[in-house]
């Protein structure tokens, strides 16, 4: 992926687009369920899709696919993109999505898969804080044409009105905390229940062993565990070492 640096920066830390992605896949807003029957929108407008298409991967979802291996595994980015805990418990969501149905049609996300594994059993680093200077020179001339001989001006406006708010200013944003910080509004962005890692249904049961997958019953856990096998041993022994 060749992208100028101050572009890269902004795309995973000013917008934190692999969290956007994960967001994205997670809601599916190109896809829809009307009649009973499963639509997805292509084209400009809304296309039902056949029972034996149901399994195939669509445009939308192929493209967000490769965005996301290309943003997660190109050295550039790991190299600047900094892993929170926020981030990795949102990339980590994408185990739920990488069946085996997926992966046959992009098998490039097996090496995806593989990092989320290697995600799971590491902790996120601090952030890094780089420096990037970008010259923008066009809006830096229509600024100060459009504002010369006004500096001191708009110092002293930006000094009583930005920098020395008022009473009023101050009880305006008072209020605007109270509203935002209400505990309706907190449930409602109150994080997603856990999902099974076999079949992305809700879960409510945590693999005993490693304390890292979630499932939504005993069948699904079984099942899984071919893949989840190993990690969960290297899990547990890594648990213990600490």
């Amino acid at each position: 992926m060749v992208v100028p640096l101050s572009a890269l920066s902004r795309m995973l830390s000013t917008h934190n687009l692999p969290c956007l992605l994960v967001e994205l896949l997670e809601h599916s807003p190109w896809s829809r369920r009307e009649g009973g029957k499963l639509q997805q929108f292509e084209g400009g407008c809304w296309q039902t899709v056949a029972p034996s298409e149901q399994q195939k991967l669509s445009k939308l979802d192929g493209q967000v696919w490769i965005a996301l291996y290309n943003l997660l595994l190109s050295p550039e980015a790991r190299a600047r993109y900094c892993l929170t805990s926020f981030a990795k418990g949102q990339l980590l969501k994408l185990r739920a999505f990488l069946t085996d149905t997926l992966l046959d049609q992009l098998p490039i996300l097996a090496d995806l898969q593989g990092f989320l594994a290697h995600l799971a059993l590491t902790e996120p680093q601090p952030p890094k804080k780089d420096l990037v200077l970008e010259q923008v020179p066009e809006i830096w001339e229509r600024l100060e044409r459009e504002n010369r001989g006004k500096w001191q001006a708009i110092a002293k406006h930006q000094l009583q009105h930005v920098f020395s708010p008022s009473e009023q200013d101050l009880r305006l944003q008072a209020r605007r905390w109270a509203e935002t910080y209400k505990l309706d509004v907190l449930e409602a962005v109150a994080p997603e229940r856990h999902r099974c890692a076999h079949c992305s249904a809700e879960a409510s049961k945590r693999c005993s062993r490693c304390q890292k997958e979630w499932y939504c019953c005993r069948e699904c856990q079984v099942k899984h565990w071919v893949k989840h096998g190993k990690t969960c041993v290297l899990a547990a022994q890594g648990d213990r070492a600490k």
